[in-house]
């Protein structure tokens, strides 16, 4: 029988681990409002004294903000339609075929998410130095990002695929229409919530990608947001109330896309996870 304080405790100790996980973010925001001596102050303070927010426009005509936001928002735009595109046909592949070669390509994209970007950037500099990808900076990152977001994209969405019933695809194919028929007209749209979620979360998780843009693209005018923030850093870095708001400004987009359909992201992620 279950104690009632249990649930309650647990609830409890939920909400205090949130807090500690949230915390950076509050100070994020608070001290991006602080001035120099202020931040500094011994003891802190936990909310500004005298709210300054000027630093935001200054920090957004310094740092062409601009140009970092639109650059990583055209490379999450183009991992996520690769990621998409290709992602969903393998996806699809490897809920509805079993085979000993179905596995191995399952088995070899479980491995592929294990990988690191830091180990696998080298390798990737090196041939896209061999094709002439160098040239094409962003494109380049973008290839190199949709590789790593594939695995985990593919296997979400496979699960999604996996409930969508097989009986329904073989009576679509009854009444005449082909496999590809099928897949369009009856399975991809009752799958669409789950890869949208899919597209959402690979589209978050590209605006913020850092370790290929950093090795590969050179041209301040075409690196990210994520890259342009480590122009503030240095042995020397006291600007902390601009590199505050500099952070602010990047990361409320992602946050406020994740507040309005969290119910959705939610929704999507459990819907296979019976099967």
């Amino acid at each position: 029988m279950t104690r009632p304080f249990i649930p309650w405790l647990l609830l409890a100790v939920a909400l205090a681990l949130a807090a500690v996980y949230l915390f950076p973010l509050y100070w994020m925001y608070v001290t991006s409002f602080k001035s120099g001596s202020e931040i500094f102050a011994n003891p802190p303070t936990f909310w500004p004294r005298d709210i300054d927010a000027s630093i935001y426009p200054d920090v957004w005509t310094r740092r062409t903000m601009h140009v970092f936001l639109w650059n990583s928002t055209l490379i999450a735009a183009g991992v996520t339609a690769i990621t998409v595109i290709f992602g969903t046909g393998c996806a699809y592949v490897l809920a509805r075929y079993r085979n000993v070669w179905v596995d191995i390509g399952l088995f070899s994209i479980l491995m592929l998410q294990v990988l690191p970007a830091s180990v696998m950037v080298t390798p990737l500099f090196v041939a896209f130095n061999q094709f002439g990808l160098l040239n094409y900076p962003r494109t380049a990152v973008v290839l190199a990002a949709a590789a790593k977001a594939m695995p985990f994209f593919v296997v979400l969405v496979r699960a999604t695929f996996m409930t969508v019933p097989r009986e329904l695809e073989e009576a679509a194919l009854v009444d005449g229409n082909s496999r590809v028929g099928a897949f369009f007209s009856i399975v991809l749209p009752l799958a669409r919530n789950g890869i949208l979620v899919c597209a959402i979360l690979t589209f978050m998780s590209s605006f913020g990608e850092y370790i290929y843009s950093k090795s590969i693209i050179q041209s301040p005018a075409l690196q990210p947001a994520s890259v342009g923030l480590s122009g503030f850093l240095g042995p020397n870095s006291t600007d902390w109330n601009s590199i505050m708001a500099y952070s602010a400004i990047y990361v409320t987009p992602i946050l406020a896309v994740f507040v309005l359909l969290q119910r959705r992201i939610v929704s999507g992620l459990t819907s296979g996870a019976l099967k």
